[in-house]
């Protein structure tokens, strides 16, 4: 399981949580297993989210791979600017 932080204005979508585990080996299976557990985060994360695995910010990899200890959390998206 690997554990993930979500940023504080996702916990009304997963009855307050700020960090919730889900089985995963990559960046993708992450956001898909954030969906499974809390179906309405499937919007905030179709509009476009940061996932930041042991202190990288991953760009756009869904195969980036994540192991059971990584530092996983989802945030809101950074744009440069």
């Amino acid at each position: 399981m690997v554990e993930v932080t979500l940023w504080s204005g996702l916990k009304s979508f997963t009855d307050g949580q700020t960090t919730v585990e889900v089985e995963a080996t990559n960046v993708g299976e992450v956001l898909r297993g954030l969906v499974e557990l809390y179906p309405e985060l499937e919007a905030p994360i179709e509009a476009g989210v940061s996932v930041a695995v042991d202190g990288r910010i991953i760009a756009s990899s869904l195969t980036e791979p994540v192991q059971p200890d990584s530092e996983v959390y989802l945030l809101q998206q950074l744009k440069g600017g």
